[in-house]
């Protein structure tokens, strides 16, 4: 996983142009943000700013990330400051965990309302599952399933892995290789495409590829980014393609700036399931998380 205080100082060294200035901005030190930024650009694998004297002008990758994460590290420093305002001791904390493209499409909106406090941890599904079944985290949001004597699953969703494109890729050409019958020409059209990943695990493309073509994908996407919210970002701007879930970006596809190229031979879908402690210590609480979670996610027939 991405640090977060990385993404932090990134966005302060964007905005502030030198890491001087983000180092007093942030009150630590000059070396700090030293080894965050390089930290970063080692995980990203791609340069961000070019050093200039005086200035760091940010490279195309660094304008790409920033506008990938400017809203979400916005968003959670405005948790984070409401957290600090919280001084009753008697205002319940509830921990949730689920990945960041899922908080952002669902409960994003309406943090600001709730009156109690509320950690999210995000994380990898199993990792996320042990913390609850340890008593940390109350409530998770997870396509898998784990055998917890102590934790209830109940499905509430679906998300469905589709291959997603920009606007400017040509449909036609690939419905006219899928329409020869040959697997082998879908695939080498889709190797001639350039493809967006994500940093780690590219969990949807390897499935989608080895269920519809009987084995793991050998190639690397052209471009990795932090999440899936910057796949759609990018495949907004006109070219290129990746395997996402349909609901991450249902909103681009109706404004027509995403097409959804193909489901594949096989639809391939996740069932979406909200896992909770037997022994929950604030039940109202939870039970107001899950209807917003509901609310938000796609229709769903148990």
């Amino acid at each position: 996983m991405i640090n977060l205080e990385w993404l932090r100082t990134f966005k302060t060294v964007y905005e502030k142009g030198s890491m001087t200035a983000a180092a007093e901005a942030l009150f630590i030190s000059q070396p700090g943000v030293s080894l965050h930024l390089s930290s970063l650009e080692d995980h990203v694998g791609h340069k961000l700013f070019e050093r200039a004297p005086r200035r760091l002008i940010p490279t195309e990758r660094g304008k790409l990330l920033y506008n990938s994460v400017v809203d979400i590290i916005n968003q959670l420093t405005e948790v984070e400051k409401n957290f600090q305002k919280s001084t009753r001791e008697d205002t319940p904390s509830v921990t949730v965990g689920m990945c960041f493209e899922t908080y952002r499409e669902t409960l994003e909106k309406h943090v600001q309302d709730f009156d109690f406090n509320l950690i999210l941890e995000f994380g990898e599904y199993r990792e996320l599952l042990q913390k609850m079944a340890q008593g940390i985290i109350d409530l998770v949001v997870t396509p898998h399933k784990q055998d917890e004597p102590n934790i209830l699953y109940r499905s509430f969703s679906q998300e469905h892995i589709v291959l997603a494109a920009g606007r400017d890729v040509d449909a036609n050409a690939f419905h006219d290789a899928l329409g020869t019958g040959y697997r082998q020409k879908v695939m080498d059209w889709l190797l001639t495409q350039r493809w967006y990943g994500i940093t780690g695990d590219n969990e949807h493309l390897r499935r989608f590829w080895q269920l519809n073509f009987g084995a793991y994908p050998d190639f690397r996407p052209n471009y990795i980014v932090p999440n899936i919210h910057s796949i759609v970002t990018s495949l907004s701007k006109g070219t290129g393609v990746g395997v996402i879930p349909d609901f991450l970006c249902r909103r681009e596809v109706e404004r027509g700036d995403l097409q959804i190229l193909w489901q594949g031979y096989k639809p391939l879908t996740n069932t979406l399931y909200i896992a909770r402690r037997k022994n929950e210590l604030h039940p109202e609480i939870i039970q107001h998380i899950e209807a917003l979670l509901e609310a938000e996610m796609p229709d769903f027939q148990n």
